[in-house]
């Protein structure tokens, strides 16, 4: 400790203090909350260092593991997160960071977040969070009716049952999945006469009763990494998850998920659920779910679709139909903390049938008894926050129109982004924007007119270098730290279905401009343009191929 500094000390009065006392307003952290309170994107534009640095740099300030014996002032302290961490995040609200999923948030959530936090409710049960349930029951019907359009009087009959659910809060899209699966799953594999059910006796047991060689969960090539971790813990197996091939637009092929379906069920494999994805999260296509609908009809399995990245496109009128078959599903996936504007942390699914959720419920003596509507009986997460409050005053404050205004204007400016990437003789369009996401990449106008006639190896050969060049263009940006886009590895058909790398941009960033994806290009253009390995690489293959 440095000579004559004052020193923070542990005492009772200290104790009561942090808990009772607010910081003054002209401390370091009275300030900080003063400056994010009047201008969000100002602190955050004035804090985050935009020079990236190396994790191995960063780790050395998070290396010990003693935790502290001497207190620290919150004023040092706050200085010390500034300075090593606050610094050294990603500007994830920056119009020309658009590579994340995550987005500027509107300006009212933040005070809302601190009465949020301030509250601290626990929605596992009524006893500690009271208003909260019905709150968190409301939104779940207004996500539900957004889904499944029901009647005044189903929601008047369901939406508050103390033995229903019309859906389940959880912390993202991973937890959301697991728990659609798991109720498919349960109620697949139900209690049936000496049988308790597969929640009682377990998964070889009950695969046992029902005498099935296994279960499968069926999904395109671009499903989600979620489904297999689900696979994982409801102990069916990574490898019960199988991958249907996708079309030239990123979509699931029908043909071959029935053909796959029957081929399971005459090999004695019971298809659990068939998965549909509405917004993949690298390029944003969605599957077609009617057609999808019918075919888990035909097998008489779950379907459930994941519609963590797409599902808000539902608030939009014009776009809603993007998704028609939706209604069709038995349960569906949205996260608020994407398209809904909400800080990270909220997701949920919804179930079409308020019973479903039955086939999860647990109690006990001390907490969520029977009877009672504690929200934790039928939620795979026991203690949460009251996130749902978000989401709720988002809903009010924004309200559909203004979410649709905010969609269309993603979708919109992806559909405009696309336009100026085709127009530019320097970059490829790899897919086009169906919701607010695409990809493209960074090829010379001589190598796209060479590639256009090349032979298959020699388009492997070149995309390799492309490949390269790609990831260099995109480091390089990143750690200049004025934009950001990320990039991603997919199959492209007019390659052979060849896997190359890509850009990839989300522009669900409302404050993001048009000038600023100009200016997104043209940094791209001047990397890869100075760049005194890659392009002459490029051009000796042309000519040798020649």
């Amino acid at each position: 400790m440095t000579a004559g500094k004052r020193a923070a000390e542990v005492s009772l009065e200290s104790m009561h203090r942090i808990f009772t006392i607010p910081e003054a307003p002209d401390s370091t952290l009275g300030r900080i909350e003063k400056e994010i309170s009047e201008n969000l994107a100002g602190f955050l534009g004035n804090h985050i260092v935009a020079t990236e640095q190396a994790l191995t740099e960063i780790e050395k300030d998070f290396a010990g593991a003693s935790i502290p014996e001497q207190p620290a002032f919150v004023s040092d302290h706050t200085h010390h997160l500034l300075d090593k961490l606050v610094s050294r995040s990603v500007h994830t609200s920056s119009p020309s960071f658009i590579g994340h999923m995550t987005s500027a948030l509107p300006h009212f959530l933040l005070p809302l977040s601190k009465l949020m936090v301030g509250l601290n409710q626990n929605l596992v049960k009524i006893e500690t969070s009271k208003a909260f349930t019905p709150l968190e029951r409301q939104v779940l019907g207004m996500m539900h009716r957004l889904v499944y359009r029901d009647s005044d009087d189903f929601y008047q009959s369901w939406m508050h049952s103390a033995n229903h659910s019309l859906g389940a809060f959880c912390s993202g899209g991973t937890v959301a999945n697991l728990t659609a699966l798991w109720v498919a799953r349960n109620n697949m594999l139900k209690a049936d006469g000496d049988f308790k059910g597969v929640a009682r006796e377990g998964l070889f047991n009950a695969l046992k009763h029902y005498g099935y060689d296994g279960l499968a969960i069926l999904v395109s090539d671009r499903g989600h990494y979620s489904l297999k971790k689900s696979a994982d813990v409801l102990g069916l197996g990574q490898d019960s998850v199988i991958a249907i091939p996708t079309d030239e637009y990123n979509r699931i092929d029908c043909m071959q998920l029935a053909a796959k379906c029957q081929e399971l069920t005459d090999n004695n494999i019971r298809v659990l659920s068939i998965v549909g994805v509405a917004g993949t999260t690298e390029t944003g296509n969605i599957d077609p779910l009617a057609d999808m609908a019918a075919i888990a009809q035909q097998f008489k399995c779950h379907f459930h679709v994941d519609a963590a990245w797409g599902g808000a496109t539902l608030l939009s009128n014009k776009y809603r139909d993007l998704l028609a078959g939706i209604e069709q599903a038995d349960s569906v996936t949205i996260d608020a903390h994407k398209q809904m504007y909400v800080p990270m942390g909220a997701g949920l699914v919804v179930f079409k049938n308020p019973s479903s959720v039955a086939a999860i419920e647990h109690h006990a003596e001390y907490i969520l008894r029977k009877g009672s509507k504690d929200l934790g009986s039928h939620t795979l997460e026991g203690s949460r926050p009251g996130m749902a409050m978000l989401v709720y005053a988002s809903l009010h404050i924004i309200s559909r129109p203004g979410y649709e205004l905010l969609i269309n204007q993603a979708i919109e400016k992806a559909k405009y982004f696309a336009k100026i990437i085709r127009e530019h003789s320097e970059f490829e369009l790899v897919t086009e924007p169906e919701l607010c996401l695409l990809t493209y990449r960074y090829v010379p106008s001589q190598v796209q007119a060479f590639m256009a006639g090349a032979d298959v190896e020699t388009n492997q050969a070149l995309n390799k270098v492309i490949d390269k060049l790609t990831k260099h263009i995109q480091k390089t940006q990143r750690e200049a730290g004025k934009s950001f886009v990320s990039r991603t590895r997919i199959e492209v058909q007019k390659y052979g279905g060849e896997k190359v790398l890509v850009f990839r941009v989300v522009l669900a960033n409302p404050l993001t401009t048009e000038e600023i994806l100009h200016d997104v290009l043209t940094e791209q253009v001047e990397v890869a343009q100075s760049s005194i390995k890659f392009l002459p690489e490029l051009l000796a293959k042309i000519g040798n191929s020649n």
